[in-house]
């Protein structure tokens, strides 16, 4: 998106869904697959070891653009403060001169764009591959419908963007019968003839892996999705002047505490709070694998995120939530964040994407409502604070079966969509044509015409995606934030075992029935519908409908992977 933080996991349904969603204490419970297995080809789905043979070769992309608070080999992605005057391209030549046009369909949050004829940006990206691309772009709500209508109809494009939300019960077999192996393409050394492509992080890569084979492409993020928002003058009010001034749970209560002012309608919480206060404690994402006796954990079984969920029930109980937000469901999403942007809450969780989008993101959106709401990436405080690694990709994209000219054809279109910030390539799928869809301001910014809102609106960004850059085009010290955050993020990452390792249980139940058990449970919990002694009976319920399903499933393939 234009001006924006350019926007997981190896299951159906990824965990940047859940961010969208609002995902975390009641908010958001994750849809089951749309449609039966695949019958005509591929194998019934296996648990398995995501192997390293498979994976591209990844290398830093640096096409000679400086930033102003560079990246880091450890995942801190670089930070801009103002756009690049002079723009490089990122691929080479006309890098699809005299292909045939070549079809895509994928999500996108946007509003629809015009036509190729009435768009200038579509008209001029073109130009420069030399096709035409004839990419259909799905509101993000009807595309899992639209995805079930191209699978039962047979007519899958060129390249396309799976579901968010799931699209196959057995999507290792409906990628082996449909779709192509692309490691003879991208597998180790082979991506380096796609260096857009290959500055893709491993962690991303490892979701593309199905069968024991690479067939995605990733639209990659940065790892984690952060610890929500919160507001930094609120906060200083209250004599925080600085996030590691919050030292410990305890610490952060107390300031949950302070902030709640029910007589002026003013809380800590809007929505969620128990993902915040998990990695706070320490406490493991939805899986731990420990190495030494190959035993796997799932999240409820952490008696650190047991501690923190009773801490969400002590808050709760305190009257720290803005009222009837944490009952809200997934759907209510804009509700509880809206609340946030309005000034009713201290902190909400969400995902970091949606910090420094142009106009609807926190930082711009609570502008326009209050230029002294200073929002700022929230990270976990406390001494024994972990991040957990669970934004690596949006999604994946698939290539439809084709001759091996013509998969080359396709991945050169996924390289120039991956092009990095900064490139010409970037700029004309951002900002569009200058001097039609953009101009720049006294301080080189591009900023979109009337027209250039809607000409840039073709998601290119679907296609693929490199590590992204932080760039605000309106607040300069937000993209300084996002880094700050990200430099204390990177360091206290966990590891994720689903990324090594895949469950076909967990791939279908995970993160849609089993899920809809875990979320159901903690807020009977927080909300004191039930009392704490009976998160025993959730755990075991949890485990009855499947999990321990997916527990074994992880064990063996855990095993295997050792051999």
């Amino acid at each position: 998106m234009p001006g924006s933080m350019p926007v997981t996991s190896p299951s159906n349904m990824n965990r940047r869904t859940l961010f969208r969603l609002g995902a975390g204490l009641g908010l958001g419970v994750a849809a089951a697959p749309l449609l039966a297995a695949c019958g005509d080809g591929g194998t019934a789905a296996k648990a398995e070891a995501i192997g390293g043979k498979v994976l591209p070769t990844t290398a830093v992309r640096n096409i000679g653009i400086k930033a102003d608070l560079p990246g880091t080999a450890a995942g801190v992605p670089s930070a801009f403060q103002k756009y690049p005057a002079d723009l490089v391209r990122a691929t080479k030549g006309t890098p699809l001169k005299g292909a045939k046009k070549i079809t895509a369909v994928t999500e996108t949050y946007a509003p629809l764009p015009p036509d190729r004829g009435k768009n200038a940006a579509w008209r001029a990206i073109e130009k420069l591959l030399g096709t035409e691309i004839d990419f259909t772009a799905v509101p993000a709500d009807d595309y899992p419908a639209k995805f079930s209508t191209m699978v039962a109809g047979d007519q899958l494009p060129d390249i396309f963007m799976y579901p968010e939300t799931g699209g196959v019960d057995n999507l290792s077999s409906f990628l082996a019968a449909k779709c192509v192996d692309l490691g003879p393409h991208l597998s180790g050394d082979k991506v380096k003839d796609y260096p857009n492509l290959a500055a893709v992080p491993e962690y991303a890569w490892r979701g593309a892996v199905k069968g024991g084979k690479l067939y995605g492409i990733p639209i990659a993020r940065n790892g984690s999705g952060g610890a929500g928002f919160y507001r930094a003058d609120l906060f200083e009010r209250a004599g925080v002047t600085g996030l590691d001034q919050i030292d410990s749970i305890d610490r952060l209560v107390e300031l949950a505490q302070d902030i709640t002012d029910a007589k002026k309608k003013q809380y800590f919480f809007t929505g969620g709070s128990v993902n915040l206060l998990a990695m706070s404690a320490g406490a493991q994402h939805f899986w731990k694998h420990d190495t030494r006796t190959g035993k796997w954990t799932y999240q409820l079984e952490d008696e650190k995120y047991r501690y923190a969920l009773e801490t969400a029930a002590k808050l709760y109980k305190a009257g720290c939530f803005y009222p009837g937000t944490v009952q809200m469901a997934g759907a209510q999403k804009a509700e509880y964040t809206n609340l946030f942007k309005n000034g009713k809450a201290a902190y909400v969780y969400d995902g970091m994407p949606g910090y420094l989008t142009t106009g609807s993101g926190y930082v711009d959106a609570m502008a326009v409502i209050d230029r002294s709401f200073d929002v700022r990436p929230m990270t976990p405080v406390g001494r024994d604070a972990v991040a957990w690694t669970d934004n690596p990709s949006l999604q994946n994209c698939f290539v439809t079966k084709a001759g091996e000219d013509r998969v080359k054809e396709i991945l050169r279109l996924a390289d120039f969509a991956a092009s990095p910030f900064g490139s010409v390539e970037y700029t004309l799928m951002n900002y569009g044509v200058e001097g039609t869809d953009h101009r720049r301001d006294s301080k080189g910014t591009p900023v979109l015409t009337k027209q250039g809102t809607q000409d840039v609106t073709v998601p290119w960004s679907k296609l693929a995606s490199a590590t992204p850059a932080f760039f605000s085009a309106t607040h300069a010290d937000a993209a300084t934030y996002v880094h700050e955050a990200y430099t204390r993020l990177i360091p206290m990452m966990i590891e994720d075992p689903t990324l090594s390792y895949s469950s076909p249980t967990w791939d279908s139940k995970g993160l849609g029935s089993l899920y809809t058990i875990h979320l159901d449970g903690m807020k009977d919990l927080v909300t004191g519908r039930k009392p704490m002694s009976s998160y025993d009976a959730l755990v075991k319920k949890w485990r009855k409908a499947g999990g321990d399903t997916c527990r074994a499933e992880f064990e063996q393939a855990s095993q295997k992977g050792k051999k």
